[in-house]
């Protein structure tokens, strides 16, 4: 038995490649830029990018394999490192299904239009309480970066967690099927992507594709406080899923939320697991922080493991960067990095986690807010809609770049109004106006609009405390 995660031999069986020479692979890598000595190089096949023109300098990182279709330029076809195969993603994928298939690991899987990676990082830091625990890096959630996750398990892993993404129909399916998870959760159902579905119904049924991959016995854990629980309960059943946990707010919720304290530091949470009482302090604040706490305990109930020391570790979950991650910096005020994604309900929730902070004497609650993408013909309503929100949630001032945030800025009071910008760039160079001693900013937007400009630009008012 070997410690390494691919051997030559095994990877060229599993690919149906040409075995030349016996190296031993400790990672697997699509990124040349990411490559630590010892992985094993996928050249992906991209829309911008092809991966062969970056093998040679991969293998120069220390890369002891790579995965190709054809011989690179600088390269030999002779080349021992090579395997050469007729298509490299589905080689990926094919390392994916082969590092499941070689495990004993029981398999999480995430899916929702909000709240995946959160939900996954939970599972991360509480399964790995609980045993060996591997888990997708970030966001690796689309038709790459899940099978390059799978592609990573080691063997001898006791858990794993996989966080599913989509923005087309029957996206999920062929992931789902790869990862052949024991439990499925669906966090939430929202308006996300909604340039590319017709309703939130259409949003619902491609989530539930998730059902398609699930073991025999498998249970599926959905939010009973979603508007659509019952279309999906519907979606599982006909799935053939025999077993499911529900969990929310609902009297009839199987894992329920009893009672909950909010605090900007976290939450103290009272729920009750199948009749039974579990007390426990999450450490990342807001309710919806919350919600996807009680998805992790219904899955982690679901394994049939222990619950309890689950719960015991919540208490050190903090909300990854880009995702909600404060910090305070020299400039004197602190930063609420929510840069990496935005969607309706994620701003909402932002919003309400933002009111739970609490400045400084004379400090302020500031939004800096960049657009929303991929909303269709929903997206000017949805952007104006923001503005109740945030009045709602009693904030203070407002920043924001992109032209559909035209739409949140005049719903807001006059004396709110801050600065916009037609993109974050132009936003983040009237930055030493955006914020003051005291204040406590968030900074949310698409990962397409480039808010993280605007972050960095903030961080460069003076160097973390």
């Amino acid at each position: 038995m070997t410690d390494a995660l691919w051997t030559a031999s095994e990877a060229a069986s599993a690919l149906g490649a040409e075995f030349r020479s016996d190296w031993a692979a400790t990672g697997v890598s699509i990124d040349s830029r990411a490559v630590k000595a010892g992985d094993l190089f996928v050249a992906i096949v991209g829309d911008r990018l092809d991966g062969h023109a970056y093998v040679k300098s991969a293998l120069e990182a220390g890369a002891v394999g790579a995965i190709v279709h054809h011989a690179p330029e600088g390269l030999d076809a002779g080349d021992s490192r090579l395997l050469i195969v007729e298509d490299t993603l589905a080689a990926l994928e094919c390392l994916g299904s082969t590092a499941r298939r070689r495990t004993d690991a029981r398999v999480v899987a995430v899916t929702g239009s909000v709240g995946k990676t959160g939900a996954k990082e939970m599972l991360r830091l509480t399964l790995g309480a609980l045993g060996a625990c591997h888990a997708s890096e970030g966001n690796l959630n689309n038709h790459w970066g899940a099978p390059l996750s799978m592609a990573r398990m080691p063997r001898d892993a006791d858990y794993a967690a996989f966080e599913l993404g989509m923005n087309h129909p029957g996206e999920i399916r062929p992931l789902v099927k790869l990862a052949r998870p024991d439990v499925v959760i669906i966090t939430r159902i929202a308006a996300a992507h909604t340039a590319f579905f017709d309703s939130i119904e259409a949003v619902a049924d491609a989530k539930a594709e998730i059902f398609e991959g699930l073991t025999s016995g498998g249970v599926a854990v959905l939010n009973a406080d979603d508007p659509m629980i019952d279309r999906l309960t519907d979606a599982a059943m006909a799935a053939g899923v025999s077993s499911i946990l529900r969990f929310g707010e609902v009297r009839d919720a199987d894992v329920r939320l009893v009672s909950v304290v909010l605090d900007e530091a976290g939450s103290t949470v009272h729920a009750d697991i199948l009749g039974r009482q579990i007390h426990y302090r999450l450490g990342a604040p807001g309710r919806h922080w919350v919600q996807n706490s009680l998805a992790v305990l219904a899955a982690i109930q679901a394994l049939g493991a222990d619950v309890e020391r689950a719960a015991a570790v919540m208490a050190d979950v903090r909300p990854p960067a880009g995702r909600g991650e404060r910090r305070q910096l020299a400039g004197g005020f602190d930063l609420i990095d929510e840069s990496y994604n935005a969607s309706p309900a994620a701003v909402r929730a932002a919003f309400a986690t933002l009111a739970l902070a609490e400045p400084k004497v004379g400090g302020r609650r500031i939004v800096v807010l960049g657009d929303m993408l991929e909303l269709g013909d929903r997206s000017a309503t949805d952007h104006a809609g923001l503005g109740q929100a945030f009045i709602e949630a009693k904030l203070d001032h407002a920043h924001a770049a992109g032209p559909e945030c035209k739409h949140f800025m005049a719903a807001l009071p006059a004396s709110a109004r801050g600065h916009w910008a037609e993109d974050a760039a132009s936003l983040a160079n009237s930055v030493d106006d955006l914020a003051a001693a005291g204040d406590i900013v968030l900074v949310k937007g698409s990962l397409g609009m480039g808010m993280a400009k605007v972050v960095k630009a903030l961080e460069g008012i003076g160097n973390v405390a």
